[in-house]
């Protein structure tokens, strides 16, 4: 056990006895702090933060009885103090009375110094033990968040990955259709990938991925809006509360976030360096349809980006899946 000094609380109304109690923890090498009630008991409490209470049964306005109920309440489970009983009440009915209080021990007076360290170096062994179990808890909880916080990235890219996009799009979907709020999606995708993989390797493909994930985080201007891998070269980011003109002026800002770092790719049709090209849809979420609708009208925006030339941004609006407009986004 560890050799430490504990702070003990003495809760008596009688001057005497409270003096006593108080040497005989003072020369056990613990600091002592006092009250005369059980009204003063809990302000000591709440002030001093004891590690171990003696508190007397029997005083006026505030017996040790309520005393402890009140102070078990104001713990909330959260924290334990050990609360040791000093009466010169001895029934088993006193006894039991003080455990379902909430005291821990239970001492009948006058109490000897040797049993009284005694008992205090068991509550301190207690202590240290719950202490040291808080402590473990509290690592494995902190463990357990950063485990689900890893779960939920992209080990490449380190944005969101596609379990927390399912997530997330469930999620939005329903906050949107409960105030009737316009919900888009940008699916995006890096134009001739398979080609600047071929050519200049995984690695540099893997490095250029992250580039632009990173490119376009940062473009990503709102706390609301998200960005995540979808798969492979594939990304895709959900506007809450973003009608189509919103949806297609922020992925036309995330095309330009990619051409905007001018990375080589000589292997492309189009401009020598990466492009994206991105397919918005948007639609008022309700609870007939499903958030696969909006995938799916993104998806098809996606491949009509990618056969008008690759590096442009198409959208639509969708009506009960309906198509209502379809806006493309040429190229600059």
């Amino acid at each position: 056990m560890r050799d430490i000094i504990v702070k003990i609380a003495i809760v008596d109304d009688t001057l005497s006895n409270l003096l006593i109690v108080r040497k005989h923890v003072e020369l056990l090498g613990h600091t002592a702090v006092t009250a005369r009630d059980g009204g003063e008991a809990l302000e000591v409490f709440e002030k001093e933060k004891p590690d171990l209470i003696l508190m007397d049964v029997v005083m006026p306005e505030m017996d040790g009885y309520a005393a402890a109920r009140r102070i078990r309440a104001l713990e909330d489970g959260a924290h334990w103090t050990p609360i040791i009983f000093l009466t010169g009440m001895g029934s088993e009915e006193d006894l039991k009375c003080g455990i379902e209080a909430g005291g821990d021990d239970y001492l009948i007076k006058p109490v000897s110094p040797v049993v009284l360290g005694a008992k205090i170096k068991a509550m301190q062994r207690l202590l240290d033990m719950r202490k040291t179990l808080v402590e473990a808890t509290q690592k494995l909880d902190s463990a357990n968040q950063e485990l689900q916080r890893l779960s939920a990235l992209d080990g490449l890219t380190g944005i969101p990955n596609r379990r927390r996009f399912d997530e997330a799009v469930q999620t939005e979907w329903r906050r949107n259709a409960r105030v009737a709020s316009p919900l888009s999606l940008a699916m995006i995708d890096v134009d001739c990938f398979k080609q600047f993989n071929d050519h200049y390797g995984h690695l540099a493909g893997d490095d250029c991925l992250r580039k632009i994930a990173t490119a376009m985080q940062s473009a990503l201007k709102r706390p609301g809006d998200m960005l995540a891998r979808y798969g492979g070269e594939e990304f895709v980011a959900i506007l809450p509360a973003t009608p189509i003109s919103g949806g297609l002026l922020i992925a036309q800002n995330l095309r330009d976030s990619v051409r905007e770092m001018r990375i080589a790719h000589e292997f492309t049709d189009g401009e020598k360096i990466v492009t994206v090209s991105i397919g918005v849809a948007a639609i008022t979420p309700d609870y007939v349809l499903t958030p696969a609708a909006l995938i799916e009208a993104a998806d098809e925006m996606l491949y009509k980006a990618k056969t008008s030339g690759r590096n442009q941004v198409h959208g639509k609006r969708c009506d009960n899946s309906a198509v209502v407009s379809c806006l493309p986004r040429e190229a600059a």
